[in-house]
């Protein structure tokens, strides 16, 4: 008997890092943002999107702030974050393998990028969902690409180049094996890369600057001025 029931989406966040370059007294993702923690502000992207049916969020096994920072429901703590991303993730889909089926859809998404919004979530999921791969939200390249080797300077075509963000968007078996595949952590930067690794082409669906990662102390106004806007995103 074919199995028909209906993939669904689930949102993925590692927040086990410390972030380093923040310079912070405690991790980044719980630095305030306009008045409220920075995982705060991406846990509520998703609560905001009813395609997504729950929220799970990767935290080390210590972490002390995540409970303080929570919704009341909705999301999931799973506290089996490990050295790395990619180790953090690989944890939670370990733990995930008894809840979700091989074709369910997990979205990866960094806890430093607390702009997403419910539309990006959706035109991730609308443009992706009948890909047989996955997808991730990227942004072209529109400045002069310079690269610089042994002091010589040469300038490289950007029509093809995209500056991946999240969420990155797979089927939680596929997404599984890529990253128990990945042995050279140098090699894997994103999930996509992992994906790659195994010969397969993820879908680029366009994404938006307000989506930024916040890695250093400037980094906060930007999101600041693009979270106070909270402007409707429209697709260029």
């Amino acid at each position: 008997m074919t199995n028909t029931a209906i993939p669904k989406y689930v949102a993925l966040i590692p927040a086990a890092g410390v972030g380093a370059r923040m310079a912070a007294g405690c991790p980044k993702q719980y630095l305030p943002i306009n008045g409220k923690p920075m995982l705060r502000h991406t846990i509520e992207a998703f609560l905001s999107s009813p395609l997504v049916a729950h929220t799970y969020v990767v935290v080390s096994p210590g972490d002390a702030y995540i409970d303080a920072i929570l919704p009341e429901q909705g999301v999931t703590v799973l506290r089996c974050g490990g050295a790395t991303r990619m180790e953090s993730i690989r944890n939670g889909l370990h733990q995930l393998s008894t809840t979700l089926t091989e074709h369910d859809w997990v979205l990866v998404h960094d806890a430093a990028r607390p702009g997403l919004n419910a539309e990006l979530i959706a035109r991730l999921i609308g443009e992706t969902g009948a890909h047989p791969v996955g997808g991730l939200l990227a942004l072209p390249v529109v400045d002069t690409v310079k690269r610089s080797v042994a002091d010589e300077v040469t300038t490289v075509p950007r029509d093809s180049l995209w500056l991946a963000q999240t969420p990155q968007m797979f089927r939680h078996r596929l997404l599984l094996r890529a990253l128990e595949a990945a042995t050279d952590p140098n090699a894997i930067t994103d999930d996509a890369s992992a994906v790659e690794a195994l010969g397969l082409a993820p879908k680029l669906v366009e994404g938006h600057p307000c989506n930024l990662k916040v890695t250093l102390p400037a980094d906060i106004r930007i999101a600041e001025m693009y979270l106070a806007a909270s402007q409707p995103i429209e697709k260029n």
